[in-house]
């Protein structure tokens, strides 16, 4: 299957793909990562993002929809694909429409991770790991069993992520929400997008994922 995830920052999407990986074999696609190994194996596409970055642009659309379009072609990527972060606008969307039609491909699914942004705020600005093992906290949510030790390694220093900060989730919600709500529209109107609460705990979100991977979808 071939789906893409829709939701912002934090809301759990990178979480979700990898279970969606280890379930039904399709490779989580990041814009970034595929970016980067492009550069790494100086393709034609890679060499022109990399003279696109390095004059400090943004790489255009159209060469992100071909980075993607040549990463569809590996053999890891048979069983279907999940692209979390791209598309992020309406012309993104109708470019890789018109990509994955050249190649006879289509989208099963657009899954919307419905969140509220309160909610977000505080889910993201609350949360912290250690510094020597990487185990996850929260401020309210999931504190060590002993005050400032970790649970699993007995580290006692730990780290907080510079950009988890009110401000910049607020703001990067701002973007988010201006640039997503087309999206959601032009999804709706082809008929494949599922809306649903990303705010639930972890194996919630995964139980109405596998509800909809499971249903009867109309491919655009």
């Amino acid at each position: 299957m071939n789906i893409i995830l829709l939701g912002p920052p934090g809301a759990g999407k990178g979480t979700q793909a990898r279970l969606m990986e280890d379930r039904h074999g399709m490779k989580q696609l990041s814009t970034g990562d595929m970016l980067r190994a492009a550069v790494a194996a100086g393709t034609e596409t890679g060499r022109r993002a990399k003279t696109i970055m390095d004059r400090g642009e943004l790489v255009p659309d159209d060469v992100v929809v071909g980075i993607i379009s040549d990463r569809l072609g590996q053999p890891d990527v048979r069983g279907g694909f999940i692209l979390d972060g791209f598309p992020r606008n309406t012309a993104q969307a109708e470019a890789l429409d018109r990509m994955l039609a050249g190649k006879g491909l289509k989208l099963d699914a657009v899954i919307e991770m419905k969140v509220d942004d309160e909610a977000l705020v505080g889910r993201i600005t609350g949360r912290y790991t250690c510094a020597k093992c990487g185990k996850g906290y929260h401020d309210r949510f999931e504190i060590p069993k002993a005050a400032g030790v970790c649970d699993v390694c007995g580290g006692t220093q730990f780290n907080r992520r510079a950009d988890d900060n009110e401000k910049t989730v607020r703001d990067r919600l701002f973007v988010y929400n201006a640039q997503t709500a087309p999206l959601v529209q032009y999804y709706s109107g082809r008929g494949v997008l599922r809306t649903i609460d990303g705010m639930a705990d972890i194996a919630e979100v995964t139980r109405q994922i596998e509800d909809v991977l499971k249903g009867p979808q109309r491919p655009i």
